[in-house]
């Protein structure tokens, strides 16, 4: 368990990508697959509770999209880019092995020579770990801010996984579940703009937060290159959902363990969705209240790292998580990794 005390959410800022993708048109396009194996039509949708997910123009980078989340935060935090301090990439997604991608959304957001950059991975919870690093930073007065930026480009996996399902003509209805997971991902990108608190500024805090590990079940969730540029996944869904849970219920167990941080008095969540099935064992598990739960996976679907975060902005630029309101982000990442934070405003 963690706790700070001077640590300011200043801004949050992202880009959705220009095309929408239904779950209705990837169905289409494995209409001889649903029929020979007899599945019925909406059932993408009605199993994810996904209706649709943004893409990115072809060849879009993970840089070039956390670039565009980057200059839009710290066009509305009205911060110059050589003020700076510390830059964390934290996608899935990254353009290549070797340099770290943070360097090209370095030098696309013209930052300052002194600005410390690095990548942070760790699947799906690599944006959270990011806002736990540049808070320790923060809190310990190593820096006086720092941006972190996550950039998801789904279109390629999107892409391999309905070609692999069309050309296989061995699949059957137990074989292709381990596919079904990414249908369900979209890409997006976000950044957050996080400072040292000033007293006058009414910004929302960065108060406390916990993690789990339990990577005895890494196997049930792997993804990466598999032939040219084609990338698949291998996800046992069924498994990670209960373990991935599991371990989330673990660190609800510690998070709301400290005084003022339980259900009765946390106002929103905002949780990295994969599906509403998964939501919905997710709440009843932890004993959270469903009502104080922000979505926006029906629109946005899995989007990885991005997934929590860009809820929360959402949920800010709509007003539905306004001053005087707690809430709780949480992030679950294959491997497994679970962490919550909360935040005061």
């Amino acid at each position: 368990m963690f706790q700070y005390s001077n640590v300011s959410l200043h801004t949050f800022g992202y880009q959705l990508p220009p095309n929408i993708l239904r779950s209705e048109d990837i169905e289409n396009r494995l209409g001889s697959l649903y029929e020979k194996l007899k599945l019925p039509a909406g059932r993408l949708e009605l199993m994810s509770g996904i209706k649709e997910r943004r893409l990115w123009d072809r060849g879009t980078l993970p840089s070039q999209a956390a670039i565009m989340a980057g200059k839009d935060t710290l066009q509305k935090a009205d911060i110059s880019p050589d003020k700076v301090d510390c830059l964390f990439f934290t996608s899935v997604s990254r353009d290549m092995m070797e340099p770290a991608t943070a360097s090209f959304v370095h030098h696309g957001l013209n930052l300052s020579k002194d600005c410390l950059i690095f990548d942070i991975s760790n699947a799906c919870l690599g944006f959270l770990d990011g806002m736990m690093m540049l808070a320790n930073m923060i809190e310990l007065g190593q820096v006086n801010n720092g941006l972190v930026v996550s950039g998801e480009t789904a279109e390629n996996l999107v892409e391999s996984t309905i070609a692999s399902l069309v050309n296989d003509k061995t699949l059957t209805r137990k074989t292709i579940k381990p596919a079904f997971a990414s249908l369900t991902i979209g890409s997006g990108a976000v950044g957050l703009y996080m400072t040292r608190k000033v007293d006058d500024e009414h910004k929302p805090a960065l108060v406390c937060g916990a993690y789990q590990a339990n990577t005895q079940y890494s196997n049930l969730c792997q993804g990466g290159q598999s032939g040219g540029e084609q990338t698949l996944m291998d996800t046992n869904s069924e498994e990670l959902l209960m373990q991935g849970v599991d371990t989330a219920y673990s660190t609800w167990q510690k998070f709301s363990s400290v005084k003022g941080w339980d259900d009765n008095e946390i106002d929103n969540y905002f949780c990295h969705q994969v599906g509403s099935a998964h939501a919905k064992l997710l709440f009843d598990r932890l004993g959270l209240s469903t009502s104080k739960n922000f979505q926006t996976l029906g629109f946005l679907g899995n989007v990885g790292s991005v997934s929590a975060p860009i809820t929360l902005a959402m949920a800010i630029e709509q007003g539905v998580f306004v001053p005087g309101r707690k809430g709780a982000l949480l992030g679950i990442g294959s491997g497994i990794n679970c962490m919550m934070l909360g935040v005061e405003w």
